[in-house]
């Protein structure tokens, strides 16, 4: 008994849109693809169809068609490795395993219940404003951190009492994805690097080191400070770095990181990174203040101006008769 074709008719609507003269080829893989990701397993005889289906019509469809379906297939655990080679997709390391979440403990039967916070409790909570030094501990501690550390620093930011950076506005974001999106598929990193830091109003310090670092963590950070979709935010890791973004390893781990970052997480890690470049520019003087204050240390509480300057004689007033006064 033979199984069931995954795309019934295929073969048919082919040859009819042929024979019209309308050309539905890259309808066609869009729905192939759709249906093949939305279970997480297939049989080997469903995958053997979807390749040899899927391969005719990569090479036949426009370049939109093709990069939509890279982009679906990118973050598709279950990709072919032929139809990943015809992608030009590639994982980090053949052997390594994607990541799999980990299972959730059951909470203790014991457990206290915790009364939620009111409204205004947390408006209270989350008026703390961000010293300049903590800023730059945060930055430096998030940037240097690996992928997992990364994650949880930004898990714990969602109940940090510290004050978020005010959102974006609406009019502004928009404008912005807009840039950043075509200038992600131009592989223009530095305009994509100068339009970030403009939206973000970030010093293009920051920003560069936002938007090449190797993890992509801070992107993705800044992605969300922006409320950027999610399909726009894998197209920007798919296009923007190819060599990143070839890596199904990559853009799977980050999109499901970006799936689940707050926007308050992203707004107070936002805040963090305008703080820190505050410290920096007092740290330019600090050394000439601090000398400063020990030299007023060092002065008497009260001076008395000397009678007679330095170098210089009293005046001696002589009479008419040429006697001294």
């Amino acid at each position: 008994m033979t199984a069931a074709p995954l795309f019934p008719g295929f073969d048919g609507l082919m040859t009819l849109s042929r024979r019209e003269g309308v050309d539905i080829r890259p309808t066609l893989l869009r729905v192939l693809t759709d249906l093949y990701v939305q279970a997480s397993a297939h049989s080997a005889d469903e995958e053997r169809q979807f390749v040899e289906l899927t391969s005719r019509l990569i090479d036949q469809v426009d370049d939109a068609t093709r990069a939509a379906v890279r982009a679906r297939l990118a973050i598709y655990p279950a990709t072919p490795a032929a139809i990943m080679v015809k992608l030009g997709l590639r994982r980090s390391q053949p052997s390594e395993a994607l990541p799999v979440a980990a299972a959730i403990a059951a909470a203790p039967a014991d457990a206290p219940m915790v009364k939620p916070l009111s409204d205004a409790q947390l408006r209270m909570a989350a008026s703390l404003s961000m010293r300049p030094n903590d800023a730059a501990e945060i930055t430096d501690m998030f940037f240097t951190a690996g992928p997992s550390e990364r994650a949880q620093i930004l898990h714990n930011l969602y109940d940090t009492p510290l004050k978020a950076a005010p959102r974006i506005s609406a009019a502004r974001a928009a404008r912005a994805l807009h840039i950043l999106e075509m200038a992600a598929f131009a592989e223009d990193v530095e305009n994509f690097t100068l339009e970030l830091g403009d939206a973000l109003i970030l010093p293009s310090r920051i920003a560069a080191q936002v938007v090449n670092d190797p993890g992509g963590e801070p992107l993705a950070c800044a992605a969300r400070a922006l409320d950027m979709p999610s399909a726009a935010f894998q197209r920007v890791l798919l296009f923007l770095n190819p060599e990143f973004g070839s890596s199904v390893h990559n853009v799977y781990r980050l999109s499901r990181l970006y799936d689940r970052l707050s926007e308050r997480s992203a707004l107070v890690m936002l805040a963090a990174w305008r703080g820190s470049t505050m410290a920096v520019s007092r740290a330019k003087y600090r050394a000439a203040l601090y000398d400063d204050e020990r030299h007023r240390a060092r002065m008497p509480n009260s001076q008395t101006r000397p009678a007679v300057q330095p170098g210089t004689a009293p005046a001696i007033r002589t009479g008419t008769d040429g006697s001294k006064r």
